[in-house]
């Protein structure tokens, strides 16, 4: 909807209305289209100004029309008849304009932002491009280099920014709308020819197909096999090489094959994903998000290693006191000079004064006594932890929320510990934490819903992807990676190699494959893991006993390249090689070559081709499996859940949407069939027996992923 009154006598002002971004559903343009006639048509209105309501300009199109036949007015004939109009429209930009909100502020004939306004154009991150024109408008406007950044980005730029780019004509600190009215007074009467975008030029730029050619090379390498951002590339060559008609015909086009693509709707999945996460029943039946989290002002980081600078930073930069704490001397003040560090890279590039007042440090425990909820970040130890969380017992006053970072220790054994099991729960950051987007918050039986959504809240509050999960080994993300790593490592066993297996996961869409991840993270840490766990047997036992562990199928690799002192980039030694300690550039590596033939000529086992495609599906289709396993058991709500946590922290390629949404993709059929076949070539291995859960899916007709929810209810009725 769209509300119409005059104001200073003669503009018409027309405020958009669909709460709480003034999206543009088909309510709204039937709303423009009619509230534009009349302006123009009435003798009186010499010019328009268009605004939204509560201090929100327009958010772009209403995602949720996408899967639906679209009604209304179609937004491309709306946004030419403004520009088209003989008054001259200026778009008040309050809050933000998006997308096609964006798109609708560059059809008017002139734009004033707020100090406070964003803008972009974020379609590419739906799988999509800006197909109301704005890949051939922007353009015309403030020239192709800067429309093929922000258009293949989708990144917002400040108020700032876009005056500097030239997409805003004024920007005020006072009230927008105001100050719009004012301009459009001011410009009455004045020719409109010369502010009809579409009849601009696109600016020369020289040796364009060179400028084409190198931004193309860029984004298909930073896409890894997205589509959208290279067609929001042809789109704008479009708009450089042709006239604005032909231009638009040719943006509509491309608009046409992404709108329907598999991408499109992983990509979109995906934002309705992480909206839906939020909405967690806990099995007690309480549902946290309507428990009143409590207020956090002072927070409390126990241990100051990598992982608990990461968290104090994050905790400084929501605006919190912070209580730093850390006992050996050394520890602490490299730890201080990181933490100033971070925090000052960060306020630059955010343009804000650093957060260094925020945070005291201390040596002592007794600290953290006032805090309202303590992060505890020490070393990957039980028995260190069990310690820690008995003197915080002591220490905090009553009432503290007493979290723990750790990434698979058991969160209710640590609650036993404590008077108030109820109010412990875990945060799990993923390094480095001041930047990482996820956050497993993890809640044990006897967590309280108001200590989930404290924590829940906290996570938002720094920007988190917050997802709540159910206490197990591993919780969700890392008990998913486990058969996903262990099928990598039977590769190589078998004939593949690191560069092999890294290659096709790179293909699929992974930042990183599975070893060159393995030595950036160091091969150590998972060793001191599976010492832990009692799996590492030093020696060179041989034969096929050498390989089994627990009575199943295991791979010693990682530990004999642990056991040569290979523990990744910070030895120059891995599953590559590296010129210098920390460098990332990877190289093939003879000697890894030469050690894996002499293994499997030790173990008896002949090196066979594998392909990429055995490759994806036995390392995906585990790590698929295992969520099954883990929607299956109460651990993750729902499919949405575990794509969240593999997107926001694992690397998974967004425009895969997800393993699960992969898999609905795919087929569930498909995905049990090859499950079984490769679970019949390898016995031994219980991760490739398909789950009970995708089975029961596969014989209710293979559901689509937002109906599973009925087959799991069902299937724990029965129980």
């Amino acid at each position: 909807m769209a509300a119409y009154k005059r104001v200073s006598e003669s503009v018409a002002l027309i405020t958009l209305q669909n709460p709480p971004v003034n999206a543009l559903s088909a309510a709204v343009r039937q709303g423009i289209v009619d509230t534009v006639e009349r302006a123009l048509s009435d003798p009186n209105v010499t010019a328009v100004v268009i605004c939204g309501q509560n201090g929100v300009f327009c958010g772009g199109a209403d995602i949720k029309e996408f899967g639906s036949n679209m009604s209304g007015p179609p937004l491309i004939p709306m946004i030419h008849a403004i520009e088209s109009a003989n008054k001259p429209v200026v778009a008040a930009i309050e809050g933000s304009a998006l997308g096609g909100g964006l798109e609708l502020a560059l059809g008017c004939h002139y734009r004033i932002a707020h100090s406070k306004a964003r803008l972009g154009l974020p379609e590419v991150s739906l799988g999509l491009l800006p197909a109301a024109g704005g890949s051939q408008r922007l353009p015309r406007l403030i020239g192709v280099p800067a429309a093929l950044n922000l258009i293949t980005t989708g990144r917002h730029v400040t108020a700032a920014e876009a005056l500097q780019l030239g997409i805003v004509d004024q920007v005020t600190d006072h009230n927008t709308v105001d100050a719009a009215v004012k301009f459009a007074l001011s410009v009455a009467g004045r020719s409109l020819d010369p502010r009809r975008i579409s009849t601009y030029p696109c600016p020369q730029q020289p040796d364009l197909d060179a400028l084409f050619e190198e931004v193309m090379q860029k984004v298909r390498r930073s896409a890894r096999g997205a589509i959208a951002p290279i067609a929001c590339v042809q789109a704008v060559r479009a708009a450089a090489t042709l006239p604005y008609t032909q231009g638009m015909a040719r943006e509509q086009e491309l608009m046409a094959t992404l709108f329907t693509s598999g991408q499109a709707r992983a990509l979109q999945y995906c934002f309705f994903a992480q909206r839906a996460v939020g909405r967690w029943r806990m099995p007690s039946g309480a549902r946290w998000d309507t428990s009143k989290p409590r207020p956090v002002h002072k927070a409390a980081v126990i241990g100051l290693g990598t992982m608990g600078r990461g968290i104090t930073v994050a905790l400084a930069q929501t605006g919190l006191s912070v209580i730093a704490v850390e006992t050996q001397e050394k520890q602490l003040m490299e730890a201080k000079q990181a933490v100033s560090g971070m925090l000052e890279r960060g306020a630059k590039r955010r343009g804000v004064a650093p957060a260094l007042d925020r945070i005291i440090y201390s040596q002592n425990i007794q600290a953290v006594a006032d805090v309202d909820l303590v992060i505890e970040a020490v070393f990957e130890d039980v028995a260190l932890k069990t310690k820690v969380f008995k003197q915080l017992s002591a220490v905090c006053k009553p009432g503290t929320l007493l979290c723990t970072n750790t990434s698979a220790l058991d969160v209710d054994q640590l609650a036993s510990e404590t008077p108030n099991p109820e109010l412990v729960v875990g945060m799990h950051f993923f390094a480095p934490a001041h930047v990482m987007k996820l956050l497993e918050v993890v809640y044990g039986p006897r967590s309280s819903p108001e200590a989930v959504a404290t924590a829940m809240q906290l996570g938002k509050k720094m920007g988190k992807a917050s997802v709540a999960v159910g206490n197990c080994r591993g919780f969700v993300g890392n008990r998913m990676l486990k058969p996903y790593v262990e099928q990598a490592f039977f590769l190589l066993e078998e004939g593949a190699t690191p560069e092999l297996v890294d290659r096709a996961l790179e293909e699929f869409g992974f930042p990183m494959g599975v070893f060159t991840m393995s030595d950036l993270s160091g091969l150590d840490v998972g060793w001191r893991v599976r010492k832990g766990d009692g799996l590492v047997e030093p020696g060179g036992a041989s034969g096929r006993s050498a390989r089994v562990r627990q009575g199943r199928r295991y791979s010693p690799l990682g530990d004999l390249l642990c056991e040569h002192g290979r523990f990744g980039q910070k030895t120059c030694r891995g599953w590559y090689q590296y010129d210098k300690p920390g460098s990332r550039v990877a190289r093939s590596d003879p000697w890894l070559h030469s050690f894996l033939e002499a293994y499997r000529a030790e173990h008896g086992l002949v090196a066979r081709r594998i392909d990429h495609q055995e490759v994806l599906e036995r390392c995906l289709y585990a790590l698929i499996n295992e969520g099954f396993h883990i929607l299956d058991d109460g651990i993750a709500a729902g499919p949405e859940d575990i794509d969240v946590i593999y997107v926001s922290g694992y690397g998974w390629p967004r425009h895969r949407g997800g393993p699960m949404f992969y898999a609905n993709m795919v087929g569930l059929a498909k995905v049990l069939e090859r499950l079984e076949h490769y679970h019949q070539a390898h016995p031994d291995v219980p991760h490739l027996q398909p789950c009970s859960l995708l089975r029961r899916l596969v014989a209710s007709g293979s559901p689509p992923i937002h109906r599973w929810g009925e087959v799991i209810k069902k299937l724990h009725s029965q129980l």
